[in-house]
């Protein structure tokens, strides 16, 4: 492929996306910034973590993705009783016609191209972890025997941040599987009236397919062949490497308030979601402010603060945008 064609189908995609994003505020009016966040993780082929309160819009939009990608969706609500095989599916025992046995597998929701989990937490850690290897691997395990789950395979997972009665917080080796984590907030006022109009008379307004699976998978194809300059490769690294406390470049905000950092899993989702970032802006390569942007999804949920950090009430996100900062300001000068 010439430098030529590649531009062209860049543009090309890109203005597909702009036609995806037009048909899911049809439904799902406002937040922009949830949504390019939700459609950056499928372009990466990757998972998001959507936090925000019940009745915000979590569920619909996931709906909507499902219908405007063209990906078979499937709902899991999750609760304490869940097991394992209610998620993954399980054998059987079948009596033929001549009276032989034989065991079949019956596929669990999993099986399917978009996985709504909502309320994650509210299930067992040996539920949640059911979904580590389908989330990783994109295949399970039953009985010995792997099956292969369709392509594409995203799994958008809904989770309360404010209710911890009767919830089991996800494990840091789930979290890390999440390309990005999303915090939905409360509509402004504007948009909120937006959604009374739009959501309560006769009708509502209708999403229409403008991906289909294939295109989808192309598209993440080519997500990956877009260039990035040696100063946003550097920033990159410098951002993630200065989030790990107790490493050269971390500063002592860092070093007194995080325990844990972000592996190298991060550097590679901010190299994919800075590109998809471009992208849904209509331009061919990212730059330092894409960085900039998704330094918070992309690292907060890889990060822990000590217990003396959580006691001073420091805030991670504001630890991150110093550094993400602190980065962008050395990158300049070099």
């Amino acid at each position: 492929m010439t430098d030529t064609d590649l531009v062209a189908e860049i543009e090309t995609l890109g203005a597909k996306l702009g036609e995806a994003k037009a048909s899911i505020t049809r439904r799902f009016v406002g937040q922009e910034a949830v949504v390019d966040l939700v459609l950056s993780s499928m372009l990466c082929g990757g998972h998001a973590l959507l936090l925000g309160l019940p009745g915000l819009g979590k569920t619909r939009l996931v709906d909507t993705l499902s219908t405007v990608m063209g990906l078979n969706g499937a709902r899991v609500q999750f609760t304490p009783d869940l097991m394992p095989a209610d998620i993954l599916g399980s054998e059987v025992l079948e009596t033929a016609t001549d009276g032989s046995r034989a065991f079949r597998f019956i596929k669990g929701p999993v099986f399917c191209q978009l996985l709504l989990a909502d309320e994650i937490n509210r299930a067992s850690p040996r539920t949640q972890s059911a979904l580590l290897q389908a989330m990783q691997e994109k295949t399970v395990t039953i009985a010995g025997q792997p099956h292969e789950l369709d392509a594409p395979f995203h799994v958008l997972a809904t989770q309360n941040p404010l209710e911890q009665e009767g919830t089991y917080p996800l494990p840091e080796a789930q979290l890390d599987r999440f390309l990005v984590q999303v915090d939905v907030d409360y509509p402004d006022r504007d948009t909120e009236r937006d959604i009374l109009l739009a959501t309560t008379g006769a009708q509502e307004d209708e999403a229409h397919q403008v991906f289909t699976a294939e295109e989808l998978i192309n598209a993440q194809k080519l997500l990956r062949k877009m260039p990035v300059g040696e100063q946003v490769v550097e920033m990159i690294l410098d951002l993630v490497r200065a989030c790990r406390p107790h490493e050269p470049e971390a500063g002592e905000a860092v070093n007194a308030a995080v325990a844990w950092g972000p592996g190298p899993r991060a550097a590679q989702a901010l190299m994919l979601t800075t590109r998809a970032r471009a992208l849904l802006d209509g331009r061919l390569a990212p730059g330092p402010e894409d960085v900039l942007a998704m330094a918070r999804p992309v690292l907060i949920h890889r990060m822990a603060l000590t217990f003396a950090a959580r006691a001073r009430g420091d805030d991670l996100g504001a630890i991150i945008a110093d550094v993400a900062e602190t980065s962008l300001k050395v990158r300049s000068a070099a």
